[in-house]
């Protein structure tokens, strides 16, 4: 596990979009795993300054992504398929039929989730996931639990995050209740692991996460047991660390 302690959230946007774009310059065609939140924002929109001046194609490069909402329509603005559309696939020349999420819209949970999965089994797997910190240290919608869920599911969300998330909807009474995520299995298998975090809200969760034992009820914590994880952190996220 490399992490890289950085001031702010401008750094930290900057050396995560370098990490994402030497993966894509490496590899054109490979398979980026990304997340959404107000956290890798500032990350895309450094992918879309570095496309606009030629120094990035997107052409080749294919895309899942790690959670939607379940019962969104992809035009509700807050749909994270909207949401991708909005910050960076819109902003770039990658393929619309490159770039995939779980189906928001699909009442059948196992259904949508076993073809997620095999999807994701048949692009090779993820070259390299991006992924941020909740601050109940949730990867994805894998919210704290009893075990680790092994692949692409549907999960209820706590009450914690559905109040994180209200402010992005005109009540809470509007913020689904559950949603689709790939499991820990998933992201587990991914070849490399890239996790943003920024702000001394989330220092507790760093800390517990990355520097206290692997349990299931702090999910983040299993990625110590990933060969090749980069955490790009600023300070007051690492305030709380033993670093």
């Amino acid at each position: 596990m490399r992490i890289y302690k950085v001031k702010d959230y401008g750094e930290m946007s900057r050396k995560a979009a370098n990490i994402i774009s030497a993966q894509v310059i490496l590899k054109p065609d490979c398979v980026l795993g990304l997340a959404t939140g107000s956290t890798p924002v500032g990350t895309y929109r450094q992918l879309v300054e570095w496309y606009e001046k030629g120094d990035l194609d997107f052409s080749e490069v294919r895309t899942v992504n790690l959670d939607e909402y379940k019962g969104l329509p992809r035009e509700n603005d807050q749909s994270y398929y909207y949401f991708m559309h909005e910050n960076l696939f819109d902003k770039v020349n990658i393929k619309p039929e490159n770039t995939n999420l779980p189906d928001g819209t699909k009442e059948d949970s196992e259904e949508e989730c076993a073809r997620y999965e095999a999807l994701i089994r048949s692009m090779g797997g993820v070259d390299l996931q991006l992924l941020g910190l909740g601050h109940n240290g949730h990867i994805g919608f894998n919210e704290p639990a009893e075990d680790f869920a092994k692949e692409t599911h549907c999960v209820d969300l706590t009450e914690r995050t559905i109040e994180a998330n209200k402010r992005f909807f005109a009540s809470a009474d509007d913020v689904p209740r559950q949603a689709y995520t790939m499991g820990i299995g998933t992201i587990m298998r991914a070849k490399k692991i890239l996790l943003v975090v920024s702000g001394k809200d989330k220092a507790e969760t760093v800390a517990k996460a990355f520097f206290g034992p692997v349990t299931p009820e702090v999910p983040a914590s299993i990625l110590q047991l990933h060969e090749d994880v980069t955490i790009v952190a600023d300070e007051a996220a690492l305030s709380k660390a033993p670093c």
